[in-house]
């Protein structure tokens, strides 16, 4: 079958490789109808990714084979997978210990019962593969964010009367830094849940219209000066929540100057960084919660499909780019120096 798979920093490969077999019989073959293509699929550039793994963490397909322990799913059912299983990531190996990822024609799936889920037929292959990963995981950081600023709400319903007139989120000034996918899914995810003033930071236009027609005011990080912007719109109080989705240290470190004291910051870009932007004491004297984490995509499913399912949002927009695996090492150029007005590149298997 036909891979991508990681060779050196900044360099992937379209290789032949064997079609997977069941190692374990609680294991499940999928056949990829589409696989995604990650910002976090790049950072193999950096640690660690031994070479000749398969690449790609973000797949959807059919059942082609059961392990003897699976019961829950049979050959030709419809599957996407969360980009984990068993804290361990599709796509990345690292002295000798890992799996396979989903860039491919096939892909073994260990412990399949507690991994992959069913999709609903109304639900189309490209939206469930954007499920899998980037949905849930937008809406894990907006979530985080409003369910840590949730205690200074409820303090003001019950002790400010102006307050107990207004919906929840009337008043509250959100800040996305990062109108990549991720952050294109946590503007969605915020306005489903009820947020009315949600503001998108990216240095890419194409990006910020994007954010526009999610529902975000557009602030361009180098023609506009964001902190000045949120201090202007919030009368100088700073931002109630921030919701990191870049990971790097400038995005973290512009996302606490964003803050209002008691600002909540949920972070889910994934920092390379040894060091924090800000100090301790930064954090202490300004009084902020940080919430940082890997989403659990398979829990957060339960909430994303029916957001899906409501149909209040066309997910798909931000799939630019259509492309066979053949065209996998053209690919990863584009989306790495972000070329043609990229923001999502999925490759569509022939099957």
């Amino acid at each position: 079958m036909q891979a991508i798979t990681f060779q050196q920093p900044f360099k992937v490969l379209v290789k032949t490789v064997p079609i997977p077999k069941i190692i374990q019989d609680t294991d499940v073959i999928v056949k990829i109808c589409v696989s995604g293509l990650c910002g976090s699929d790049l950072h193999g550039n950096d640690v660690g990714n031994e070479k000749d793994t398969i690449m790609g963490h973000e797949f959807m397909g059919i059942v082609n084979e059961v392990g003897s322990k699976v019961n829950d799913f049979k050959v030709g059912d419809r599957v996407l997978s969360p980009f984990t299983t068993c804290c361990q990531l599709f796509g990345w190996i690292e002295n000798g210990y890992g799996i396979h990822g989903g860039q491919a024609e096939y892909v073994r799936v260990p412990l399949a019962s507690s991994t992959l889920v069913k999709i609903p037929d109304e639900i189309s292959d490209n939206t469930a593969l954007l499920l899998g990963d980037v949905i849930s995981t937008g809406y894990f950081c907006a979530e985080n964010g409003l369910n840590e600023l949730a205690p200074q709400l409820s303090y003001l319903k019950q002790y400010k009367l102006d307050y107990q007139k207004k919906d929840e989120y009337d008043d509250i000034v959100v800040v996305v830094v990062g109108c990549g996918p991720v952050g294109l899914m946590s503007i969605a995810s915020a306005i489903c849940l009820g947020v009315k003033n949600i503001f998108s930071i990216d240095s890419i236009q194409e990006r910020l219209e994007l954010a526009k027609d999610f529902g975000a005011t557009p602030i361009h990080l180098i023609e506009d000066d964001p902190i000045e912007r949120i201090k202007e719109i919030t009368n100088g109080r700073g931002a109630d929540i921030v919701l990191e989705v870049v990971g790097n240290s400038s995005a973290l470190d512009l996302s606490f100057k964003l803050l209002r004291r008691a600002g909540v910051l949920s972070s889910v870009g994934l920092n390379n960084s040894n060091m924090f932007p800000f100090s301790p004491k930064d954090g202490y004297n300004k009084n902020i919660k940080y919430i940082s984490g890997r989403c659990p995509a398979r829990q957060i499913l339960a909430k994303t499909i029916p957001l899906v399912l409501s149909k209040k949002f066309n997910f798909e927009k931000i799939i630019t780019h259509e492309m066979k695996l053949s065209d996998g090492e053209k690919a990863y150029e584009i989306f790495e120096k972000k070329l043609d007005k990229c923001v999502k590149v999925v490759f569509k298997n022939n099957n």
